[in-house]
């Protein structure tokens, strides 16, 4: 009897270390993905972009998809791929990083470019091409997951920057695996209720059992297409910004310093000028000129993909690419 008590008294040791175990995973976790506030809403304001256009019926569908794709992007790809590159080649990251920015900075800058120029010819048969394509709803969810696997990659990588270096390796994979799946949830969970957010308002507006019920729900009906268009804009402006700043932060830990720390004392020096909100300030300053010089580089990658790196793509696959 003596034995089974302490064989019981064993079992309950363990059980307490094991919950203790997870309670930690879980509390690093959550902190480790507040890290990564900027690159995640950067992620829910680009996302919704995709989904524009399409049947309602089709709306979720299409944000599941990139949920899943999100998803095997993280744990997949690139969650060994972190802790492989973090544990054996630390300094293989920055440049991979830096070249993801870029590309951030190369599509947010044709999208700008094509708002800039709706009559340009190369843009009109983009736009001709999509429109007769039957296979469009795949390849705006391919383009979207691709896009995901920059700020992804941007967002596993903070993520583990933030994780305690006295984590064992174990425990770093459980954490950085469960802080994906946070923020992809988190993500995916606000792009689908503010896709939906027209359905909602329609409801309301048919069915409400107040008046302010039904009037507040013919204004989300009238408010959604701007708010969309709204978060396009927003979803552009966050590739240069977010693609910019990977790009001044990766040269600087390359040692090239002049853009970080000219940015940084632009800001400063903003910031302290004034007496209030200085903090925000110093942020917002810091991410247009970070805005400004992602989207310098992408408009410099504009004609370089199209003249160096499509006519390479196609002589090397051959046809059209």
């Amino acid at each position: 009897m003596s034995g089974l008590l302490a064989l019981l008294d064993d079992v309950a040791a363990i059980a307490k270390v094991a919950a203790a175990s997870v309670d930690d995973v879980i509390g690093q976790a959550v902190k480790a993905s507040s890290k990564a506030a900027g690159a995640v809403i950067d992620d829910a304001a680009v996302t919704p972009k995709y989904v524009h256009g399409f049947a309602a019926e089709r709306e979720i569908p299409i944000v599941w998809k990139i949920a899943k794709g999100s998803l095997f992007n993280k744990l997949v790809i690139l969650l060994p791929l972190a802790l492989i590159l973090s544990a054996f080649a630390p300094w293989t990251i920055p440049p991979l990083l830096m070249l993801g920015g870029a590309y951030l900075c190369y599509e947010g800058a044709e999208k700008v470019h094509h708002a800039l120029n709706p009559h340009d010819p190369y843009a009109a048969d983009l736009v001709a091409a999509k429109k007769s394509d039957a296979h469009l709803e795949e390849k705006k969810v391919q383009g979207a997951v691709k896009t995901d696997f920059i700020l992804s990659a941007e967002i596993m990588t903070i993520t583990l920057s933030a994780l305690p270096p006295t984590l064992s390796f174990p425990m770093m994979a459980v954490t950085l695996a469960l802080s994906a799946v946070i923020i992809t949830v988190a993500v995916y969970g606000a792009v689908a209720l503010i896709v939906k957010a027209d359905d909602l308002g329609l409801a309301m507006a048919a069915g409400g059992r107040t008046p302010a019920l039904r009037q507040l729900g013919r204004l989300i009906v009238r408010g959604m297409p701007g708010f969309m268009q709204l978060l396009v804009v927003i979803g552009t402006a966050a590739m240069v910004w977010v693609g910019g700043s990977i790009i001044v932060h990766g040269a600087y830990e390359m040692g090239l310093k002049a853009p970080y720390e000219t940015i940084h004392d632009i800001a400063v020096g903003i910031a302290h000028s004034l007496t209030l909100a200085r903090g925000g300030v110093e942020w917002f300053v810091t991410a247009f000129l970070d805005g400004v010089i992602g989207l310098a580089i992408g408009f410099l990658l504009i004609p370089f993909s199209s003249r160096v790196l499509l006519p390479l793509y196609r002589r090397i696959v051959g046809g059209d690419a």
